[in-house]
């Protein structure tokens, strides 16, 4: 399927493809049926890979109190009759297995894969239940399987071209990085800043453990390229050398401690600490930090 021919469905939304948007808030609406769950599997195309248990065990109460509220949008599993493929309601499905229901409502499409793949991702970001790597995965599918440029793809989900660029971006940082972003330890703004650092699973494990903020982390990889010069703007006489190495190091931890690029000239007696700040919101972190 060509990129002019997944716009339409994508733009359309999820309730659009199931054919009534009534079946998004009744189980009655024409066209619902009921399926035996061991029929039904989850789709190769659901971008979200991960499920809170807690969410997901409070879902199987409710529905095991109220039954299922809204319909899955399900399509015929290819090469297998009598057998479906989940498109939109996977938590569903899995938390009506462990609420002992053997049926559950179902609304049946003939999609593509195309569509199939459009309505998951689109149905999951209306939700907003994919993290920011899954959305990415997500966006770096459709433009590939389906050569669909950054600007096409934006057009279609009602994204804007620089949003889909910086979370496809963040499918750069290595694996370690993207799993805490996956669980939670760090944002999407922590995971962003983190682009630019030359060792992002270093910093990206230093700011889970110092607790830092985003602007904190931002901070952190923009002045990292300076502190790198810190041994040659730390001033120290030549007769006092032997205390270079120490001073140094202590510049390079507070600089890395600090995101911001830290400066001691030391006389051998006395000398100076100077912090340097980029623009007012490095000022402002600073004296957060030193108000504490």
């Amino acid at each position: 399927m060509s990129g002019k021919e997944l716009r339409k469905p994508l733009a359309r939304g999820l309730a659009a493809l199931m054919g009534d948007a009534a079946v998004l808030t009744s189980i009655a609406a024409p066209g619902v049926q009921q399926l035996a769950v061991d029929l039904l599997e989850p789709s190769p195309y659901q971008p979200r890979q991960d499920m809170d248990d807690g969410a997901l065990q409070e879902l199987a109460d409710s529905i095991a109190q109220r039954g299922i509220l809204q319909p899955l949008l399900v399509r015929p599993k290819p090469g297998a009759p009598g057998h479906y493929q989940i498109i939109a309601g996977e938590r569903r499905w899995r938390a009506s297995q462990r609420a002992k229901l053997h049926e559950v409502p179902v609304l049946v499409r003939d999609l593509s894969d195309a569509d199939a793949m459009a309505a998951g991702l689109v149905e999951n970001l209306q939700r907003e239940n994919l993290n920011a790597v899954e959305e990415a995965e997500g966006y770096k599918r459709l433009t590939e399987e389906f050569n669909l440029s950054h600007d096409k793809l934006g057009e279609a989900i009602g994204k804007s071209r620089s949003h889909i660029t910086n979370v496809m971006r963040l499918l750069q940082l290595p694996p370690q990085v993207q799993w805490l972003l996956r669980d939670g330890e760090i944002s999407a703004g922590h995971a962003k800043a983190l682009l630019s650092h030359p060792d992002p699973v270093k910093a990206a494990n230093d700011v889970v453990k110092r607790g830092l903020s985003v602007r904190q982390t931002e901070a952190l990889a923009k002045n990292l390229g300076q502190s790198l010069s810190t041994k040659t703007t730390t001033r120290i006489p030549r007769e006092h050398q032997t205390d270079h190495s120490e001073v140094t190091a202590l510049a390079d931890s507070l600089t890395e401690r600090l995101g911001l690029r830290v400066e001691i000239r030391f006389n051998g007696r006395s000398g100076s600490l100077i912090l340097n700040y980029a623009d007012l919101d490095q000022l402002d972190s600073l004296l957060a930090l030193l108000n504490r």
